[in-house]
């Protein structure tokens, strides 16, 4: 078996032309190849960051929008017992002014009752008046058409009448 060996002038000519690639390809291509690399190592680096950086963004605005909601929890519960206060009083003020237009009511009608009352005494008593003229004159046997007469013997019926009244009480 034979080897199949390149001859010198190949060899060396081979080799020259590969370190010479060689060469080439580490003076120009490695370190824009470099070059990329640390650009993209860069970008992932800087892409990490601002994912951190959103991440810990994200978790602040949480937090505010969590101490917001507290707070206006506790601002409509402020608001709520604010209104069941307002609530009570607008009730106890409703109930007030009920018991005053109550109590003016019932004074209207107890002036009322005692209007009613002394023109309903008059009137009886105009009405008793001519009724015991007619029958003090029934049993006199005589006309009372003095006034002065007439008057003063309604008003002895009238004051006796309230003296039995009084007593009878």
């Amino acid at each position: 078996m034979e080897l199949l060996l390149p001859s010198l002038p190949d060899l060396i000519w081979g080799t020259l032309a590969f370190l010479i690639v060689l060469a080439l390809f580490i003076w120009k291509i490695v370190p824009a190849l470099n070059k990329a690399l640390d650009a993209r190592s860069a970008a992932i680096e800087g892409g990490l960051k601002k994912a951190e950086e959103a991440q810990a963004e994200a978790n602040a605005a949480r937090e505010s929008f969590q101490e917001q909601l507290a707070e206006a929890r506790a601002e409509a519960a402020r608001i709520r017992e604010q209104a069941r206060v307002d609530a009570s009083k607008i009730g106890d003020e409703v109930k007030e002014q009920a018991r005053a237009e109550a109590d003016r009511i019932v004074a209207n009608a107890k002036a009322q009752i005692e209007a009613e009352r002394a023109a309903a005494l008059a009137s009886l008593r105009a009405e008793v008046g001519s009724l015991a003229l007619d029958l003090a004159s029934g049993v006199i046997g005589e006309t009372l058409s003095e006034d002065k007469r007439a008057a003063a013997v309604v008003d002895r019926f009238l004051a006796d009448l309230k003296a039995s009244e009084g007593a009878a009480k």
